[in-house]
């Protein structure tokens, strides 16, 4: 039976396990999300083409709230394997001890080599002792050794599962929250419950972007188009924005210059566009409410591309400087939307 001393591998694997022993942190760490959360706007897209702004809020609040269970189910899952990084933590403590007393105890029995050591035997029995007692030592030491390397990868690989974990639980929190802050923020922008009670479409639309100046703004107009609604005229801009809303699939009754006032019509910079097929009368079923909310989120969406001025409906008046207030004019309008271009 050949008999090799193992105090070279001792020796090779000591700078290893030195190493593992400073890549094992003592404590979990909780990784922070990334930045490749989903679109803020995506949440809308869940619940179909048509969704209105009430379905896309209740389908993120869901989401939101789920996430949240996520978080709260991953962090309890996450002390668990707290507690068993410690335990497996103090059992690699628990056995350097052993591990070094082995080393010792073959520094000390086998320093001169194998063959020196059983050749030093008196007799053949001293002879097979001592061969049964280095290959022991040896057999210990390959045990210990792989019972402590064992015991590394072990917080090793929880470590790293609880790490991939809660980074995937937070960024998907971080995620729905984004998601719920846009709805939230959408309808806000659109004049909230109060104004449409959440029954407008998620999305509007995108308009062609009106003509612009060489600073990139909207410098003033002239009456000099032909009104398609009467027989008066529009600036160039505001038959721009007529033909975008045309175009975008609202073609109930509208009309747009009219002489006499202090306002924007007699200049051919307004349109008032009604929620019947022709003339005008107030909101009265589902049908024509969700028309006007429609319309006016369109307006205000694509205020800048358009060059809108401000926009009035149902009582509100919307400036993109400062959003929506209460209105209290000649006309409530809530029998169609008026919009104002610069």
């Amino acid at each position: 039976m050949t008999v090799r001393p193992r105090r070279w591998l001792m020796l090779a694997l000591a700078p290893i396990v030195a190493l593992s022993f400073l890549a094992v942190p003592s404590s979990p760490a909780l990784a922070e999300p990334g930045d490749d959360a989903p679109s803020e706007g995506s949440a809308g897209d869940t619940v179909g083409k048509n969704a209105t702004l009430d379905d896309v809020i209740e389908s993120s609040n869901r989401r939101f709230v789920a996430a949240q269970a996520a978080v709260t189910k991953s962090t309890a899952e996450q002390k668990r394997l707290a507690t068993e990084i410690r335990l497996a933590e103090g059992k690699r403590l628990a056995l350097l001890p052993e591990v070094n007393a082995i080393a010792g105890q073959q520094y000390r029995t086998g320093h001169m080599g194998a063959a020196s050591f059983l050749l030093g035997s008196q007799n053949s029995d001293d002879f097979l002792a001592k061969a049964v007692s280095l290959e022991e030592i040896n057999a210990m030491q390959d045990r210990k050794l792989a019972e402590l390397n064992k015991a590394i990868n072990e917080v090793n690989t929880k470590k790293a599962a609880l790490d991939a974990e809660v980074k995937k639980r937070k960024t998907n929190l971080v995620a729905m929250t984004k998601q719920k802050k846009a709805a939230n923020d959408a309808l806000a922008l659109v004049g909230g419950q109060s104004l449409t009670h959440g029954i407008v479409l998620a999305k509007s639309p995108p308009a062609a972007p009106a003509p612009r100046n060489s600073d990139g703004g909207f410098s003033p107009e002239g009456c000099n188009v032909q009104d398609e609604t009467t027989s008066g005229c529009v600036t160039a801009r505001t038959m721009h924005m007529y033909k975008e809303v045309k175009k975008a699939g609202f073609n109930r009754f509208v009309g747009c210059h009219r002489n006499g006032g202090p306002f924007e019509h007699p200049k051919g910079r307004a349109c008032d566009w009604s929620l019947q097929k022709s003339g005008f009368a107030p909101a009265h079923n589902a049908d024509t409410r969700t028309y006007g909310n429609n319309l006016m989120a369109f307006l205000v969406r694509n205020a800048d591309k358009l060059g809108i001025y401000y926009v009035i409906w149902y009582k509100q008046i919307w400036f993109p400087a400062s959003g929506w207030k209460s209105y209290s004019g000649p006309s409530d309008h809530t029998d169609h939307v008026h919009v104002s271009m610069l």
